[in-house]
């Protein structure tokens, strides 16, 4: 069963960073910084892992000293250059990276070694992205996270080693088990 990571986009599931279940959290770097900076601080006193992404990620994890950034790279043409770049800003901070649901560029991020990569689940596009996952965790050693974007993907089904949920889909989840 994959651990579970909370993406929070907007304030009010701040209860879930007392959930002992879960250890990861990532953050939106699009809420306002003095709320990142309160989530971040109660999260780190708790041994939570936090992650911001989206505009300005890795320059707000410094200031915030946060443990890690999501990059969407899935629309790049120069992922090698842009990851490098990544690292250099954040230097041993986490780095997860979403590419897209392809092989070969599955493969491009995997070379430059990040601390683990995303598939994005699409309803149109589920078995694709299951059979791909499963190529993946077949011939690559870096762990992978799936994230649904329709609430009805059965996440648990995806030989992942994350999934980055909702705190909807999470509390769904919970309540059906």
């Amino acid at each position: 069963m994959p651990k579970f990571i909370i993406k929070i986009s907007r304030p009010g599931a701040e209860s879930l960073l007392e959930d002992p279940n879960l250890e990861c959290f990532v953050f939106s770097s699009a809420l306002p910084e003095d709320y990142l900076q309160m989530q971040t601080a109660r999260a780190a006193q708790a041994g939570k892992i936090v992650l911001l992404e989206g505009e300005n990620a890795a320059m707000l994890c410094l200031r915030l000293n946060a443990d890690g950034v999501i990059a969407d790279l899935s629309a790049s043409a120069v992922v090698k250059k842009e990851m490098a770049a990544l690292r250099r800003q954040i230097g041993s901070r986490f780095l997860g990276v979403i590419c897209r649901n392809r092989r070969h560029e599955a493969m491009i991020v995997s070379e430059n070694e990040p601390d683990f990569i995303i598939f994005k689940i699409w309803r149109d596009g589920a078995e694709k992205t299951r059979e791909l996952a499963e190529w993946y965790h077949e011939f690559f050693l870096l762990q992978m996270a799936v994230e649904p974007e329709d609430e009805d993907a059965d996440v648990l089904s995806y030989p992942c080693d994350m999934a980055i949920l909702s705190p909807e889909t999470y509390k769904i989840l919970v309540a059906k088990k």
